[in-house]
């Protein structure tokens, strides 16, 4: 499996309605952190989350984190 471009070393603070949503996994997106599709022949696929309640999360955007979609801060340990 190919890995995953860094969209942005943090995290996208974000407040978000209950629903489903699609995080970018492979960092392709231009509607970063969600998926729009540029993932198609990487490999990798989006990771599907729900929110149940009106709030603030904060996504990951280096695709590294080990608790996807969420930041976890594995940014911090990139070396770019």
């Amino acid at each position: 499996m190919a890995e995953p471009v860094v969209a942005k070393k943090g995290a996208y603070v974000l407040d978000l309605e209950a629903g489903e949503y699609f995080w970018c996994a492979c960092g392709h997106s231009k509607n970063q952190p969600f998926c729009d599709g540029s993932h198609a022949g990487t490999g990798m696929e989006p990771h599907k989350f729900t929110v149940t309640g009106e709030e603030p999360v904060a996504l990951c955007g280096c695709k590294h984190t080990a608790t996807p979609p969420f930041c976890d801060g594995a940014h911090k340990q990139l070396k770019t």
